[in-house]
């Protein structure tokens, strides 16, 4: 499998994101909206949006490990957030959270503040497409 990141030079230059990832080979994996739901379904971390990222992201991890993948096969994730200005305020911390899952690795992105989630209190979700490295040939 060979990814190659798209970022040209006509376009800003992208800080956190990938503007595109060119795969070729693997297996696509659809990743669910994840929430910071724990193995019970109750969301963890009541009003934290940080400690919520960071479940978020360990459910991800689940669900790509089960399917023999890592955190770095990612190549797509929409983040939706209730609080825009919140997720922006805490950029710093949550760039950190996101360099304990993915290194310096960064997907194709985009962010969406939303009116409600699925759970009342959810302050944010993920969802995304993974690439993971086929074995079976």
């Amino acid at each position: 499998m060979n990814k190659q990141l798209i970022n040209p030079d006509s376009l800003a230059k992208p800080v956190g994101f990938n503007h595109g990832i060119l795969v070729t080979g693997g297996k696509l994996l659809f990743l669910a909206g994840q929430t910071a739901s724990d193995g019970d379904g109750n969301i963890v971390a009541t009003g934290d949006l940080v400690a919520q990222y960071e479940q978020v992201l360990r459910n991800h991890q689940a669900v790509i490990e089960t399917a023999d993948g890592t955190m770095q096969d990612i190549v797509k994730l929409n983040i939706f957030v209730l609080d825009r200005d919140d997720y922006l305020a805490k950029l710093k911390p949550i760039g950190a959270v996101h360099r304990q899952f993915f290194g310096n690795f960064y997907p194709t992105m985009a962010l969406f503040e939303i009116k409600r989630l699925f759970q009342d209190e959810a302050l944010i979700e993920l969802e995304g497409m993974a690439v993971i490295q086929d074995t079976s040939t």
